[in-house]
Protein backbone atom coordinates (compact mmCIF):
# COMPACT_ATOMS: atom_id res chain seq x y z
CA UNK A 1 0.00 0.00 0.00
CA UNK A 2 1.23 3.66 -0.49
CA UNK A 3 0.15 6.93 1.15
CA UNK A 4 0.30 10.01 -0.97
CA UNK A 5 0.51 13.23 0.20
CA UNK A 6 0.35 16.57 -1.98
CA UNK A 7 1.78 19.72 -1.48
CA UNK A 8 2.37 23.07 -3.13
CA UNK A 9 -1.35 24.56 -3.36
CA UNK A 10 -2.04 28.40 -2.59
CA UNK A 11 -3.54 31.88 -3.88
CA UNK A 12 -1.86 33.19 -6.95
CA UNK A 13 -2.38 35.65 -9.29
CA UNK A 14 -4.15 34.72 -12.76
CA UNK A 15 -1.12 34.27 -15.36
CA UNK A 16 0.88 32.42 -12.82
CA UNK A 17 2.50 29.29 -12.18
CA UNK A 18 2.79 26.97 -9.35
CA UNK A 19 4.42 23.53 -9.07
CA UNK A 20 2.42 20.73 -7.17
CA UNK A 21 4.37 18.00 -5.53
CA UNK A 22 2.96 14.39 -4.36
CA UNK A 23 4.87 12.58 -2.72
CA UNK A 24 5.32 8.45 -1.43
CA UNK A 25 5.90 6.30 1.57
CA UNK A 26 5.28 3.23 1.81
CA UNK A 27 5.61 1.84 -1.85
CA UNK A 28 8.16 3.20 -4.74
CA UNK A 29 6.14 4.92 -7.33
CA UNK A 30 7.65 3.73 -10.00
CA UNK A 31 5.28 0.77 -9.61
CA UNK A 32 2.01 2.77 -9.83
CA UNK A 33 0.38 4.67 -13.02
CA UNK A 34 -0.31 8.37 -11.61
CA UNK A 35 -3.07 10.90 -12.28
CA UNK A 36 -4.03 14.23 -10.98
CA UNK A 37 -7.95 15.24 -10.44
CA UNK A 38 -9.31 18.39 -9.48
CA UNK A 39 -12.27 19.04 -7.93
CA UNK A 40 -13.74 22.78 -7.36
CA UNK A 41 -16.72 24.09 -5.17
CA UNK A 42 -20.32 22.09 -6.35
CA UNK A 43 -18.72 20.48 -9.08
CA UNK A 44 -17.68 16.54 -9.77
CA UNK A 45 -14.00 15.83 -9.23
CA UNK A 46 -12.35 15.47 -12.81
CA UNK A 47 -9.33 14.28 -14.60
CA UNK A 48 -6.69 16.63 -14.83
CA UNK A 49 -3.37 14.70 -16.25
CA UNK A 50 -2.00 10.99 -15.77
CA UNK A 51 1.72 9.40 -16.75
CA UNK A 52 1.89 5.30 -17.52
CA UNK A 53 4.15 3.90 -15.04
CA UNK A 54 6.90 3.99 -17.43
CA UNK A 55 5.97 8.02 -18.62
CA UNK A 56 6.15 6.55 -21.98
CA UNK A 57 2.06 7.62 -22.12
CA UNK A 58 1.18 10.61 -20.64
CA UNK A 59 -2.40 12.31 -20.98
CA UNK A 60 -4.22 15.64 -20.32
CA UNK A 61 -8.16 16.84 -20.31
CA UNK A 62 -8.26 19.14 -23.34
CA UNK A 63 -8.34 22.21 -21.05
CA UNK A 64 -5.00 21.70 -19.59
CA UNK A 65 -3.33 20.57 -22.98
CA UNK A 66 -0.05 23.19 -23.09
CA UNK A 67 -0.71 25.03 -20.12
CA UNK A 68 0.19 21.82 -17.63
CA UNK A 69 2.85 18.88 -17.22
CA UNK A 70 2.96 16.04 -15.08
CA UNK A 71 6.55 14.37 -14.15
CA UNK A 72 7.72 11.88 -11.95
CA UNK A 73 10.99 12.18 -9.70
CA UNK A 74 11.82 7.82 -8.89
CA UNK A 75 14.70 8.64 -6.87
CA UNK A 76 12.36 11.11 -4.47
CA UNK A 77 9.51 9.01 -5.35
CA UNK A 78 7.59 11.83 -5.90
CA UNK A 79 5.02 13.39 -8.79
CA UNK A 80 4.53 16.61 -10.12
CA UNK A 81 1.96 18.72 -11.66
CA UNK A 82 3.33 22.04 -13.21
CA UNK A 83 1.03 24.50 -13.92
CA UNK A 84 1.85 27.83 -15.95
CA UNK A 85 -0.40 30.29 -17.14
CA UNK A 86 -3.31 29.55 -14.61
CA UNK A 87 -6.23 30.48 -15.22
CA UNK A 88 -9.56 31.46 -12.14
CA UNK A 89 -11.30 28.47 -13.69
CA UNK A 90 -8.18 26.32 -12.30
CA UNK A 91 -9.40 26.93 -8.74
CA UNK A 92 -9.96 23.58 -7.44
CA UNK A 93 -8.46 21.51 -4.48
CA UNK A 94 -5.91 19.14 -6.60
CA UNK A 95 -5.74 14.92 -5.67
CA UNK A 96 -2.91 13.39 -6.53
CA UNK A 97 -3.37 9.12 -7.18
CA UNK A 98 -2.14 5.87 -8.24
CA UNK A 99 -2.94 3.57 -10.22
CA UNK A 100 -2.31 -0.55 -10.00
CA UNK A 101 -3.37 -0.49 -13.77
CA UNK A 102 -2.39 1.04 -16.76
CA UNK A 103 -2.40 4.78 -17.39
CA UNK A 104 -6.82 6.19 -16.68
CA UNK A 105 -8.31 8.92 -17.16
CA UNK A 106 -10.94 7.14 -14.92
CA UNK A 107 -11.65 7.84 -10.80
CA UNK A 108 -12.49 4.46 -10.58
CA UNK A 109 -9.35 2.74 -11.98
CA UNK A 110 -7.37 4.68 -9.31
CA UNK A 111 -6.64 2.51 -5.95
CA UNK A 112 -4.62 5.01 -3.70
CA UNK A 113 -5.64 8.95 -3.36
CA UNK A 114 -4.06 11.76 -1.14
CA UNK A 115 -5.89 14.57 0.88
CA UNK A 116 -5.61 17.27 -1.95
CA UNK A 117 -4.07 20.51 -1.87
CA UNK A 118 -5.71 23.80 -2.30
CA UNK A 119 -5.17 25.94 -5.60
CA UNK A 120 -6.70 29.55 -5.67
CA UNK A 121 -6.35 32.09 -8.04
CA UNK A 122 -7.16 35.36 -7.81
CA UNK A 123 -7.91 37.62 -10.80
Amino acid sequence: QVQLVETGGRLVQAGGSLRLSCAASGRTLSTYAMGWFRQAPGKEREFVAATSRSDVDIVYTDSVEGRFTISRDNPKNTVYLQMNNLKPEDTAVYYCAASVREISRQRRDYDYWGQGTQVTLSS
